[in-house]
């Protein structure tokens, strides 16, 4: 049977496979070191649980409307007014199952065929993928190493064709880390607002920040940006609930009703025992997402600077997210490979220490890892890789 051509031309996630693999190996009894997922390594708070147990026990297992609970969206605008100051009504907000369905959500209300949507490098894996599916066509422009993975007004603006739709800014970025400034933002916006452009704001990580930067959402810089953005979030990463599936968007009334018209006619709602969990996790006391950000700051102070240490090895300090994103090329030739694809295979099967590789993110020099786990399990990983480039676990081309 022939398969659809949009899904034939998709590229699997590369973040999926790396962590699957992984974990076959431990299952073979490998001691192996994963540092590939990209979700919090905490359990999601009790009073979360607590509450979940107790929407069933009171029977909500029903039906929700489509763009889900009205309390739910109560909390949302609720948290969007007390951490940016901006005010929504629940007619523009929808809850998605996941901030990734959101997205998906978005770009097939928003795209018809050969649109196009500007997408900086490195990218979240799934960003291209969901624009080819919505008939999109991805237009990638480079966030250098040299400009801390960002992107400037100038690339921007050249970037923009009479096909343009929107553009993706991702912040705190997922791979890198890194955060744009109010003073940045501002002036994306102004390209944005001039060639009328959509902004896809993905602010997911937004609670997981770091050396006392903050989190500015360009939607918040001034009514019309508010007007020209759509905000993506959930409570995957600051509640470490990413199993529940909960995320949502903020904008424009006219797209919101379009993503709900969509949702209605693919996933019915979001899962309702989720969904009360979540009115928990924004309702309740939040002392536990600034614990695991500490936790989280702790770790990457201690493991950075023993990663930059490996010889070849050399990275952009993050602001935010859970994510290291090494430049390894120099590593990678040190070590006899021809690409850092290869190197990371390596790095899995002799340093048993499981990475992503920088080709799903858009740029093939750099690596993934993740500091979302025990500490001393990071300085371990780190330590293999540190006895891998400098051979003193052997290299198998």
């Amino acid at each position: 049977m022939e398969l659809a051509k949009r899904v034939l031309a998709l590229t699997p996630s590369a973040t999926l496979a790396i962590t699957a693999k992984a974990k076959e190996l431990k299952q073979q009894g490998v001691d192996v070191i994963g540092l590939g997922a990209g979700e919090p390594d905490f359990n999601t708070p009790q009073h979360i649980l607590d509450a979940a147990v107790q929407s069933m026990n009171e029977g909500h297992t029903k039906y929700t409307p489509s763009a889900g609970l009205p309390a739910l969206k109560k909390a949302i605008i609720k948290k969007f007014e007390t951490d940016q100051g901006l005010i929504y009504e629940p007619s523009e907000i929808i809850v998605g199952s996941g901030a990734k369905h959101a997205l998906y959500t978005l770009f097939q209300v928003l795209l018809n065929d050969g649109d196009e949507v500007i997408i900086p490098t490195p990218y979240w894996v799934s960003y291209p993928e969901q624009v080819k599916l919505a008939g999109g066509v991805p237009v990638f422009i480079e966030g250098s190493e040299a400009n801390q993975f960002k992107i400037t007004p100038e690339q921007l603006a050249n970037a923009v064709t009479d096909k343009t739709k929107a553009v993706i800014i991702n912040s705190p970025s997922n791979p890198t880390g890194v955060i744009y400034s109010a003073a940045e933002l501002l002036e994306l916006g102004k390209i944005c607002l001039e060639k009328d452009i959509l902004i896809v704001s993905d602010e997911i990580y937004e609670k997981l920040i770091y050396s006392q930067a903050k989190h500015v959402s360009i939607a918040q810089l001034s009514p019309m940006l508010k007007e020209q953005t759509i905000v993506i979030n959930g409570v995957s990463k600051s509640h470490s609930m990413t199993g529940w599936r909960i995320g949502y968007a903020a904008g424009n009334k006219q797209i919101i009703k379009a993503m709900t018209n969509l949702a209605s006619h693919s996933t019915s709602n979001p899962t309702t025992t989720a969904q009360y969990a979540a009115i928990a996790a924004y309702t309740g006391p939040q002392q536990t997402v600034e614990e695991m950000r500490q936790a989280f700051e702790q770790r990457l102070e201690v493991i950075y600077e023993k990663l930059v240490a490996i010889p070849g090895f050399a990275c952009v300090k993050p602001q935010g997210a859970f994510y290291l994103y090494p430049n390894v090329k120099q590593a990678a030739e040190m070590t006899g490979y021809k690409s850092v694809d290869e190197f990371v295979e390596g790095l899995l099967v002799e340093a048993k220490v499981a990475v992503v590789p920088g080709s799903g993110f858009g740029t093939p020099d750099n690596i993934r890892l993740s500091y979302a786990a025990a500490l001393d399990q990071l300085e371990t990983a780190v330590a293999r890789m540190h006895d891998f480039v400098t051979g003193k676990i052997q290299a198998v081309k």
